[in-house]
């Protein structure tokens, strides 16, 4: 089919911003969100959900309700995406107080400012539209993927299918293991033998599957983070003596003292490669900002071009009235919900948080949403790292503050990227960017009490995810981590310093973001990155064998299947044990 638009010729126009789509997109935007804060506590990144949105929006709006058209079902993936675009802003960093604590916070405040955040990014990012897509014509590689989706609705509905599919295979296992009926992990390295501190272990989950088939050649440098962790450091350090005395560290819940190997995996993870891990990914997240300054330098040149042109044409983005009301209308409830929910901080810091916050948001999310458009890689976590240390100085080191800015930060920056991107595929497609601006400003909050809701969920009467479960937070962990370490006592210093250097030195490879694979690799589970690093093999074989094409058709949809199957299934697991007691 050919590309659609509205007509002009006094014929009926092309369905576009249709209550199905609304409803559809917010629909899907919020399992996906479910699904993927899931993702996150157990992988420690997000995914992009447009892709996933694009392929049901074809399978419902063409295949069940007959009337889909591609501006219509670019409206639903533009609301999926950014109603998702919640879980890897909550995921990233609220887990963190959660840890801290061990009890979870009151809700309220993280939610307000992370709405607040999520209004922030989306009318900081509309002024730049022009000037980004259609001046200096960035790629966001993402969004030409989704408008490449989008402008083959024949093969939608088959795709729907496959995701099917995907998800059925996926939820099977899955509910098997949560029942015990299967294990976790495979110990390949006790079957032949070898020392538990070299540890060959695979773990049993579609979830991390999926992500390595998505993420192909692409991962790599994330499972190689893991096997410099376990198979190169671990066993040197464990030759030369270097691990630590029996009861230095509280083995994990399950773990037999008695065993050595085992004692000396665990001893290894949480006295050297996680402190190391968490050095390399600051490292790695200073790298990706030094990196964005020539970015952040055209961004800068963009606004100021975009404000010349009186922020573009009337017919085509959100009126300045309500992007201004947006602005303020952000910073005030940043300010409102630090001063009034808060304990502990002033008029002053309350006003330190809000413009300071919403300033760095700002800045934070031109970086961003530049750097998406050149690699697709969005360093949403190192800029919620620098705003919540930012914080904690300015409020005189209250840590709720602090966390509760980087929740909004964290969510406020994706939607600058995740707003630009789509707007990418939409031109390329040739819908209305109005049409899409109001729909994302409109529904993109609703993400937010959702990601909110299953972290209490998965947190349930305490101890559900962290270091030691099966969700093991790699990011809330490693801020949580730093927070400690800013307030005081941090006997990993040295880790930390030398894995900064190893973060920054890895800066200087051209592989955009290898840093922060690196440095969340050595923090996994090897099981987690193990299992990755089949998918992501499993991809470069069936690229090379089948093609690209087959890869995006057939490839793409099983593996998204595969991640919301173990997700889903994981969640409702939950629920109901949760209400059977």
């Amino acid at each position: 089919m050919s590309t659609e638009s509205p007509s002009s010729d006094g014929v009926a126009p092309y369905r576009e911003l249709t209550p199905a789509a609304v409803i559809l997109g917010a629909i899907i935007g919020c399992l996906m969100t479910a699904a993927f804060v899931y993702i996150g506590l157990k992988l420690g990144f997000g995914l992009p959900g447009s892709t996933v949105a694009a392929i049901l929006g074809f399978g419902v709006l063409r295949g069940v309700l007959k009337k889909g058209t591609i501006v219509e079902n670019n409206i639903n993936q533009t609301i999926a995406s950014g109603v998702n675009n919640a879980s890897a802003g909550i995921v990233f960093t609220l887990p963190a107080l959660f840890l801290l604590h061990g009890e979870a916070p009151r809700p309220l405040p993280f939610i307000l400012a992370a709405i607040a955040g999520s209004f922030l990014g989306i009318v900081i990012i509309i002024p730049l539209r022009k000037q980004m897509i259609e001046f200096e014509r960035l790629r966001f590689p993402s969004g030409i993927a989704v408008a490449s989706i989008l402008k083959s609705p024949g093969a939608g509905a088959q795709q729907a299918v496959l995701l099917g599919i995907g998800f059925l295979v996926a939820a099977i296992p899955t509910l098997l293991t949560l029942l015990h009926k299967l294990p976790h992990d495979l110990n390949l390295g006790v079957v032949l033998n070898i020392p538990q501190h070299i540890p060959i272990i695979f773990g049993v989950t579609f979830a991390s599957l999926g992500a390595g088939l998505l993420s192909g050649r692409g991962g790599l440098p994330f499972v190689a983070g893991g096997v410099l962790a376990w198979w190169v450091i671990s066993p040197i350090a464990v030759a030369q003596g270097w691990t630590p005395q029996l009861g230095a560290l509280d083995l994990p819940a399950g773990v037999d003292p008695s065993s050595l190997g085992e004692w000396q995996m665990w001893e290894m993870y949480g006295t050297m490669l996680r402190p190391l891990g968490i050095g390399i990914l600051i490292g790695g997240a200073i790298a990706g900002v030094i990196a964005s300054l020539p970015a952040l330098k055209a961004a800068i040149t963009s606004l100021a071009q975009a404000a010349k042109m009186g922020g573009g044409d009337a017919n085509e983005e959100l009126s300045t009235k309500v992007i201004y009301g947006g602005m303020i209308g952000g910073v005030a409830v940043l300010f409102l919900v630090a001063v009034t929910l808060v304990d502990g901080v002033s008029v002053a810091q309350a006003l330190g948080v809000a413009l300071i916050g919403g300033l760095w948001l700002a800045l934070a999310g031109l970086i961003v949403a530049q750097a998406t458009g050149m690699t697709d890689i969005s360093p949403l976590s190192g800029m919620a790292l620098i705003a919540v240390t930012l914080m904690y100085f300015i409020t005189g080191g209250n840590v709720t503050a602090s966390v509760m800015l980087g929740v909004a930060v964290c969510i406020g920056i994706g939607q600058c990227a995740d707003m630009m991107s789509d707007l990418k595929s939409g031109h390329l497609i040739g819908a209305t960017p109005r049409k899409q601006q109001i729909a994302q400003f409109a529904v993109a909050w609703i993400g937010v009490p959702v990601a909110v809701g299953v972290v209490y969920l998965l947190w349930g009467d305490g101890g559900g995810f962290g270091p030691g479960t099966d969700l093991t937070a790699p990011q809330a962990s490693a801020l949580q981590n730093i927070i400690g370490g800013l307030q005081g006592g941090d006997s990993a210093v040295d880790k930390y310093a030398a894995g900064g250097a190893i973060g920054l030195a890895l800066g200087a490879y051209p592989i955009s973001g290898i840093g922060v694979l690196v440095g969340l690799a050595m923090y996994l589970p090897i099981s987690i990155t193990l299992t990755y690093g089949l998918g992501c093999i499993a991809a470069i074989g069936l690229k090379k064998a089948k093609g690209q094409r087959w890869i995006a058709s057939t490839l793409v949809p099983i593996a998204a299947g595969f991640i919301i199957g173990e997700a889903l299934t994981s969640l409702v697991f939950n629920l109901v044990k949760m209400a059977t007691g």
